[in-house]
C-alpha cells in the first residue's frame, strides 16, 4: 500500500463524527524550501505516546526532523522528503 494510501487509511480510521471537526492532518510548505507536517494525536490511541526530537541532517536540502509536542506529531523536512516524513509518522505510530 502506498504511503499516501496508508495516511488516508489512518485518517479515515479516526474520523468518528467528532475528532475530524477539531483535529486532522496539515501539510504546509516552508520557505527554505521544505515541508511542515502536523498530525493531531489527541483523541487517538497515540495521545500518550511521545517522540523526542529526532534529526536526520544529510545535506542542506535532504533532511528530516520529527517530534511530538502539544498533542501533535510534528515533522519538518526538505522539499524532497515529504514521503519520508509521512513514513516516519506511520512507523512511529505502529511502534
Amino acid at each position: 500500500m502506498s504511503t499516501l494510501k496508508q495516511i488516508e487509511t489512518w485518517f479515515q480510521a479516526h474520523c468518528d463524527g467528532d475528532w475530524e471537526h477539531g483535529a486532522g492532518i496539515r501539510i504546509s510548505s516552508l520557505d527554505n524550501p521544505g515541508w511542515a507536517i502536523e498530525i493531531d494525536i489527541v483523541g487517538t490511541e497515540l495521545e500518550e505516546k511521545t517522540l523526542s526530537r529526532t534529526k536526520v541532517d544529510r545535506t542542506e536540502r535532504d533532511w528530516l526532523w520529527s517530534w511530538t509536542e502539544d498533542g501533535k506529531f510534528k515533522a519538518s523536512c526538505g522539499a524532497s522528503n515529504l514521503e519520508e516524513a509521512l513514513l516516519m509518522f506511520l512507523q512511529w505510530s505502529r511502534s
